[in-house]
């Protein structure tokens, strides 16, 4: 029989159809492939993009915006947001409108075309975590941004218009609608039971070990209880900490390594998937709390969103979120070989 759950956090209901339960190979996907053609993020083609705002190269004398770089971070070509202006918020009665003032920047992952955060070295990995909090203690100098999204779009499926390896920052004027639900549902827990949610979560998971995925001394990965998508994974520090960026130095190496661990599962048992990948933080004017607990959240794109999903709010979740950590529990990966240190 098919299962209501209720998000702990958010209030947000789910059904897990447990009657058209399905297994990785049930899914109709589209497998990540390259199609190859020009592309302005590889090496040879710094002028195809925007100057640079950050980069991460091995000699101290390179020259910005030529070869020679292991990541780029530069502004995106056709923002949603512009970095000129100020708010100037208005009302006309019952509307409400403001310039649209932000930043939108694209961080270039790797320089080898080829390569996914699954397969890259682990040193890799861990300098788009750093360039990932370099970028947001820049970003939030500025006190027209409110909230700092980090995020990576993976296939075509998931929206990624460029092959190449890249995720994107946006600093946006205003707090997003599911950052606000997360943060009054955190907020509300704490309020009743003096204690984060979030680490009450990793708690009992930890201790039930039903939908844990993946764990380090650092991170636990685990299918949350009442999951919107199947597949979707969260990955959690088990110290508390409230902001992605504030997060002590030494924890970034096993981040990267649960990172590229879970995704490598995740290809293993569902063949290379698109997938979204978002970094769930406090705002800038809640930067450090007791309430909330950042995270990361990733959703393999195996369905789709329809009528019902719209005209509910309600989720229909083909595969329990146990079934589904038991596949990535299980799967057995091989760790890449660095190709530099």
């Amino acid at each position: 029989m098919p299962e209501l759950r209720k998000d702990p956090v958010t209030g947000r209901w789910v059904i897990i159809s447990t009657d058209r339960s399905k297994r990785p190979g049930d899914f109709s996907r589209e497998r990540v492939v390259l199609k190859g053609g020009f592309c302005p993020f590889c090496p040879g083609n710094e002028s195809t993009t925007p100057p640079e705002i950050l980069a991460y190269r091995p000699g101290e004398n390179a020259r910005p915006d030529t070869a020679g770089w292991n990541l780029r971070v530069v502004p995106n070509k056709f923002p949603a947001l512009g970095i000129e202006g100020d708010l100037d918020r208005q009302a006309d009665g019952m509307f409400d409108k403001m310039n649209g003032v932000g930043a939108h920047e694209v961080v270039i992952e790797t320089p080898d075309h080829g390569e996914t955060l699954a397969t890259m070295p682990l040193k890799r990995v861990e300098d788009i975590l750093w360039a990932f909090r370099d970028r947001i203690l820049d970003l939030k100098q500025d006190r027209r941004f409110k909230y700092i999204l980090v995020f990576k779009n993976h296939g075509e499926a998931a929206g990624a218009s460029l092959e190449h390896p890249h995720s994107q920052i946006i600093a946006l004027p205003i707090l997003p609608k599911q950052v606000v639900e997360e943060l009054e549902g955190a907020r509300r827990y704490f309020a009743n039971k003096e204690r984060c949610i979030f680490c009450d979560i990793i708690r009992q998971e930890t201790e039930a070990q039903v939908r844990i995925a993946a764990e380090n001394q650092d991170f636990v990965t685990l299918c949350p209880y009442a999951p919107r998508f199947p597949f979707e994974t969260w990955i959690l520090p088990r110290r508390h900490e409230s902001a992605f960026e504030n997060s002590p130095s030494t924890m970034y190496e096993n981040l990267a390594r649960m990172l590229r661990t879970i995704l490598s599962k995740a290809v293993r048992v569902l063949d290379n998937p698109a997938y979204n990948l978002v970094v769930h933080s406090s705002p800038m004017q809640e930067n450090t709390n007791d309430f909330y607990h950042w995270h990361l959240e990733i959703i393999p794109k195996l369905t789709k969103t329809a009528g019902f999903e719209w005209g509910t709010g309600f989720y229909i979740n083909p595969t329990p979120p146990e079934e589904a950590a038991k596949f990535l529990r299980e799967a057995k990966v091989t760790e890449p070989q660095p190709v530099f240190q």
